[in-house]
């Protein structure tokens, strides 16, 4: 799995992407964290992606610090999904509410 934070952002700037990957390793998540200099999130800053072979990709935006347990929930259920996609996305939380794009794989 493959975690982009857009570097132009807020988050990008404060070094989440440390953070972040971090938290997924202790989680034991297998996911790489990078960060990119603009996702052309502007409106919804602080933008960050999850993709992975075969799956559909997904976009999130007005992030902050306080959604690090909604991505870590997020990551996991994403990382054991098959597709990418969910029936429900209760499980989500906030981030049901930040999701830009889900894009097919």
């Amino acid at each position: 799995m493959n975690i982009t934070l857009c570097q132009s952002c807020a988050l990008g700037r404060a070094d989440f992407a440390d953070v972040l990957s971090s938290a997924l390793a202790q989680a034991g998540l297998p996911a790489r964290v990078d960060g990119t200099e603009c996702m052309s999130g502007c409106t919804r800053p602080s933008t960050l992606s999850f993709r992975a072979p075969g799956k559909v990709a997904y976009l999130f935006g007005d992030l902050t610090p306080a959604d690090l347990l909604d991505l870590l929930t997020f990551a996991a259920a994403y990382h054991a999904s098959c597709d990418g996609t969910f029936v429900d996305a209760r499980f989500m939380g906030a981030l049901r509410t930040k999701a830009i794009a889900r894009i097919p794989g």
